[in-house]
């Protein structure tokens, strides 16, 4: 059954209001009628199951049904740090990352970005990366959306986070310890946090300055990856160890 997100404020138990895009989705592509049923997300994990009691040109009624909340939570939050990408790449990188539940996206402009975000451009871009992140969640039925922060410098990223029990530089030479060996944390108040360069890879300086503040070089093996597989490579082999310890 489908699953969609609402802001808190479209849920008065017992009854959901839904206006905006997602009615005319609802409507107008599902064709829902009264009696139908959906699954809505509030953000803030809780699930409630609705059955539709009224449909208008203006608005979707329904009434909650059920309501379950979140898993207890049994690992840290992973963080991605990700260098800006060109185009669909970045968007293809929230998206999938957002799949494999991340928890925090991080752009970050690096020496060898090709892109780069004008300050009158950012608001329009952060919007669309939350739009695509809001639809993967929704895809993936997860229980809450990721945060994506706005593009920051890459030194004052790696300044942040001082209570990471893991910051890890993804590297491509393979002299270097494994994502895959490498010791996660157990506790769930320290997060992990992946940084994932561009396409052009990490300047030296920028690898000098991650080793001054405390990054852990990492590899995923001798094979050169794209940016944008690096990082879900990454984020899979993270989750997947995360998982089976769970």
């Amino acid at each position: 059954m489908s699953t969609f997100f609402l802001t808190p404020d479209a849920i008065t138990s017992p009854t959901v209001r839904i206006a905006g895009a997602l009615l005319h989705h609802l409507r107008d592509s599902l064709r829902l009628r009264p009696g139908d049923r959906l699954y809505v997300n509030d953000g803030v994990a809780a699930r409630h199951l609705v059955e539709i009691t009224e449909v208008t040109p203006k608005l979707i009624e329904g009434r909650i049904v059920e309501t379950r909340h979140a898993p207890h939570r049994t690992t840290p939050r992973i963080v991605l740090a990700q260098a800006l990408l060109k185009g669909e790449k970045m968007d293809w990188v929230i998206q999938k990352a957002t799949e494999l539940g991340v928890d925090e996206i991080v752009p970050v402009h690096t020496r060898h970005s090709v892109i780069k975000l004008h300050a009158d451009r950012i608001g329009h871009q952060l919007g669309r990366w939350e739009r695509i992140a809001h639809d993967a969640a929704q895809q993936s039925e997860r229980w809450t959306l990721p945060l994506i922060t706005e593009p920051q410098k890459f030194e004052n990223v790696c300044a942040q986070f001082t209570n990471a029990s893991l910051k890890a530089m993804l590297t491509e030479r393979s002299d270097r310890l494994s994502i895959g060996r490498v010791p996660l944390p157990h506790t769930m108040d320290q997060p992990i946090v992946l940084f994932v360069g561009p396409e052009g890879g990490w300047a030296e300086e920028e690898q000098n300055l991650a080793q001054e503040q405390g990054l852990s070089c990492l590899t995923l093996g001798p094979r050169i990856l794209r940016a944008e597989t690096a990082a879900i490579a990454a984020l899979s082999i993270v989750q997947s160890r995360l998982d089976e310890r769970s």
